[in-house]
């Protein structure tokens, strides 16, 4: 018989918490044994919301200890990532990660730190990794239909943050929430650049086949009241090329109910042709010497 991997959901600061632990307990080898935050009004609100039956606690410690875990999904803070994947990897717990993996440097390199010493899986999930369209540009790519990747431009990003909670419920935030989310202060992990550009930096080196950049540039908006950049351009320099990189907060639509202008997701240039591919699309579109 196939083994149950038990499961806990940790920090729901970030809305990825509701698709996370829905996908999972979806799982014949997964039980969702139990989840931890700070704010138990807002945890049980997803719970409730998704029909999800767990244990609820405000002691993470005490999680750890009763849950006898095998995996933990985080979503809290981005800068709160390392004190917490240390609680769980000294337990021995394999943690997975919303993306970004980190807000800073230092930090990426004591997650490293930690899952090395204490021998635990350390995973960052990257939700555009895994849509239709874009494993079919990845395979096309590898299989070399557009030869030599040359340039990737990426741009993405939705209305903003505080548009949709879990399950991509829509809400209209007030000008308070916007001031006192996480999400607009930069200490805890803010900004459209921390938000998106992981999502287009780590993407084109997964299509690159781990080539890396020689060079980097960046120029990013900050507006007026706002501590926190909601637009943001950055340029790889490679051997071949440029590539390009956006991301914005204040599209008119969010990509998953209508592709704002331009379209999120991914347009890759080879030697012998491009390919189009869009989030939350069922294709791509090819470009080569024989056309479309």
């Amino acid at each position: 018989m196939s083994r149950t991997f038990r499961l806990i959901g940790v920090g729901f600061d970030h809305m990825h918490i509701g698709d996370q632990l829905t996908v999972a307990t979806m799982h014949p080898q997964i039980d969702l044994v139990g989840v931890w935050d700070r704010d138990e009004t807002r945890a049980r609100a997803v719970l409730n919301d998704l029909s999800l039956d767990c244990r609820y606690t405000s002691d993470l410690a005490e999680l750890i200890t009763l849950s006898q875990a095998d995996i933990a999904v985080v979503c809290s803070t981005t800068a709160e990532y390392p004190e917490l994947v240390e609680m769980l990897a000294s337990a021995g717990i394999h943690a997975v990660i919303e993306k970004p993996m980190a807000n800073s440097l230092i930090a990426a390199e004591r997650l490293l730190a930690l899952a090395r010493q204490h021998g635990v899986i350390l995973a960052t999930n990257w939700p555009l990794a895994w849509y239709p369209s874009h494993r079919t540009l990845y395979r096309l790519v590898s299989e070399g239909t557009i030869g030599r990747v040359e340039q990737v431009h990426f741009y993405d990003g939705n209305r903003g943050p505080l548009y949709h909670s879990h399950g991509k419920k829509e809400v209209v935030p007030t000008t308070s929430e916007k001031a006192e989310s996480w999400w607009y202060q930069p200490e805890s992990g803010g900004g459209s650049m921390r938000d998106y550009l992981g999502y287009g930096t780590t993407l084109a080196t997964w299509l690159r086949q781990g080539q890396m950049p020689t060079a980097v540039t960046a120029a990013w908006h900050i507006p007026s009241g706002l501590r926190v950049d909601e637009q943001s351009v950055t340029v790889g320099h490679y051997a071949d090329g440029l590539s390009v990189f956006q991301t914005r907060w204040g599209t008119f639509t969010d990509p998953w109910t209508q592709q704002p202008q331009p379209g999120c997701g991914f347009v890759v240039t080879g030697t012998a042709g491009s390919i189009a591919s869009w989030d939350y699309t069922d294709h791509v579109t090819l470009h080569s010497a024989a056309g479309i």
